[in-house]
């Protein structure tokens, strides 16, 4: 088990193990999106001050806890100006995301009928997202991007996974509506 010690952590992995109690998914990530929604809201949680520091080139992945008991881990991100991810899904597993600090473009996509061994989506919606708001992906419908909208601003968001997301997978664009699959091993940043 992975926990860190911030102020207001018990009373975030409290909440967390309220919801991951319901008895079907979308309970939990209702649950979930309620209470993270309530305690960015609150400030009662403050996150460890590395969880504001940007990497270069690239969004931080920082996980604060994971739970032995439940199998779910949260993991802060840190999105400097302009950066963001491409089409990506979530291996099968639910995920709730919150925006702490700043804003965020969250673009949701339909996957369509392969064509020619590629793949291919559609744009079902699109949100800007700010500060003590929360989503929440279901699969099948995992296919998103992340985006902070930005040039100067510095965005956080704090995401609970079912279990410990090492992996997804992208789809870069092949031109034409067309993106091709790649598997991505996902790293995490050092919390200090």
């Amino acid at each position: 088990m992975l926990t860190l010690d911030f102020p207001g952590s018990r009373k975030l992995i409290d909440a967390i193990d309220a919801a991951v109690a319901h008895d079907c998914t979308r309970a939990v990530t209702d649950s979930l999106r309620n209470s993270l929604c309530n305690l960015i809201r609150g400030k009662e949680v403050k996150l460890p001050d590395c969880v504001f520091e940007t990497a270069e080139g690239r969004y931080a992945r920082r996980e604060l806890y994971r739970s032995d008991e439940h199998g779910y881990c949260v993991v802060a991100m840190t999105w400097g100006p302009g950066q963001g991810t491409p089409i990506h899904d979530h291996c099968g597993m639910w995920c709730v995301e919150g925006v702490w600090s700043g804003a965020l473009e969250v673009v949701q996509y339909e996957r369509l009928a392969d064509e020619d061994g590629n793949y291919r989506f559609q744009p079902v919606g699109s949100i800007q997202a700010g500060p003590g708001s929360a989503g929440s992906l279901i699969p099948p419908h995992e296919y998103h991007t992340i985006r902070n909208p930005s040039d100067d601003a510095v965005a956080v968001s704090l995401h609970i996974y079912s279990g410990q997301m090492t992996h997804c997978a992208i789809f870069q664009p092949l031109g034409h509506n067309q993106y091709q699959r790649t598997d991505r091993q996902l790293g995490l940043d050092p919390v200090h």
